[in-house]
């Protein structure tokens, strides 16, 4: 099985674990030198152990969050561990914290620097939370009658609990149903919910709706340190778009986990497409400078939202999150924030999308490089793109990895959607830190 990555000495294995039996167990097992912890409670013994030398001890955890939430307080990390997810993550990934630290940036933004430069913050739709902003989205709603809403609850993934909606009967029926005045004191508080305004004209190819799945990788928080990767895809609906029918969620919602759900459904008709696919599909659609445009927005939601939770977001040089953004684009070719995942999936629907994941997660790992392999000031990683640097990252010139007719896309270190030839890459810079190193 090939590992994609670096070849290492014996001197010193890397010990492993995670909470996952997908395709980073794959990534994991294939990867030279690294050596998976044995039994459950590995984890937890090298917590209760201090962390001593032992067989107890990992180098490295893929934890899920709710390990995450039940242990990291009481955790004690050596200087060469490293684990999934900064501690308050959700900051970023709950859908309501989400919103609200974006919006409380662009309004500091807007008072420091003015309304021109707040409007860089204008790609994430009219949103309020539920139940407390209730009766502020009930005046908005009888600004504009007639528009769709959808509602979504602030903490579930993958589609579950969304719905459509244009009557405020249907919002008032819900609320009715949703919060009861909780006079019983054993009955649990009521679910916090987001409500936004539908995009009603997302860009359409075969007449159906699709989002794009952006992945990226923050290494720290402060100083700010943020790669983007090159691959991903567009996941389309499974049926033709249409406003006529609000119920109908294969229409609505592009998640697989609902998309498959369908009766018609099926994985090879074409419900996913590369990224690359999709650049060069509107590059001859729409040609190089609108592309241009709408790939460097796509870099601007990236950056405004993780630096509206720089400050709130609890460093740890241990944590490390791979972010998976859901991205709308719209027939004008706007780039929409729709959410940001802290767990986006890792398990394959197919070879194709199981090789853009395990060259995903294994580059992930290259990044860390707890080999030590690397010298550190590298700018690509595979198909990783160090995009920010505790400021932007510039692209060497000649670099011409997305070219179109001989021009470069971005002066920007940015490259979604553009060839990834990543083997090579990994190749050319492991020779060339091995001979710095030598030297």
């Amino acid at each position: 099985m090939s590992s994609y990555g670096p070849q290492r000495g014996r001197d010193r294995e890397i010990r492993y674990k995670s909470s996952l039996q997908n395709t980073i167990l794959d990534v994991l097992r294939a990867r030279p030198g690294w050596q998976e912890v044995p039994g459950p409670n590995a984890v937890n013994a090298n917590i209760q152990q201090g962390n001593k030398q032992g067989e107890g001890d990992w180098d490295f955890y893929w934890c899920d969050r709710e390990w995450l939430h039940a242990n990291y307080d009481t955790m004690f990390l050596q200087e060469h561990q490293k684990i999934l997810h900064f501690r308050n993550h959700y900051e970023l990934t709950r859908k309501n914290l989400m919103v609200k630290n974006l919006k409380r940036l662009k309004k500091q933004v807007e008072r420091e620097q003015g309304k021109v430069e707040a409007q860089s913050f204008d790609f994430f739709p009219t949103t309020y939370e539920l139940p407390s902003e209730y009766h502020i989205f009930v005046e908005e709603f009888k600004k504009i009658p007639g528009i769709i809403w959808i509602m979504k609850p602030a903490a579930k993934s993958q589609g579950r609990g969304i719905f459509l909606f244009r009557r405020l009967k249907d919002i008032t029926d819900w609320k009715k149903g949703e919060y009861q005045p909780l006079t019983d004191p054993n009955r649990e508080v009521p679910e916090t919910y987001v409500v936004q305004r539908y995009i009603e004209n997302p860009y359409l190819i075969g007449s159906r709706k699709f989002d794009i799945r952006v992945y990226v990788l923050v290494v720290s928080y402060n100083p700010m340190k943020v790669w983007l990767y090159r691959g991903g895809f567009a996941r389309f609906s499974n049926t033709r778009f249409s406003l006529d029918s609000l119920e109908d969620t294969y229409i609505h919602l592009t998640n697989v986990a609902v998309q498959k759900t369908a009766p018609d459904y099926d994985p090879e008709k074409g419900c996913k497409w590369a990224t690359q696919q999709l650049r060069q599909y509107l590059t001859a659609k729409h040609g190089v400078d609108a592309v241009k445009k709408l790939f460097k927005g796509i870099d601007n939601i990236i950056m405004k939202s993780l630096q509206s939770v720089q400050k709130i977001i609890i460093n740890d040089k241990h944590c490390f999150e791979m972010y998976g953004y859901d991205i709308l684009v719209d027939d004008t070719l706007k780039p929409w924030l729709i959410e940001i995942n802290a767990s986006p999936s890792l398990t394959a629907s197919g070879k194709e999308d199981h090789d853009l994941k395990f060259g995903l997660l294994n580059d992930v790992l290259n990044v860390l490089d707890l080999e030590n392999r690397l010298t550190g000031k590298e700018k690509r990683i595979g198909g990783w793109d160090l995009i920010w640097d505790d400021g932007l990252v510039l692209a060497d010139d000649g670099n011409m990895d997305c070219s179109v007719h001989g021009s470069s896309i971005s002066t920007a270190n940015s490259f979604l959607g553009c060839h990834n030839d990543r083997k090579k890459q990994l190749r050319e810079i492991y020779t060339t830190a091995q001979a710095m190193k030598k030297s």
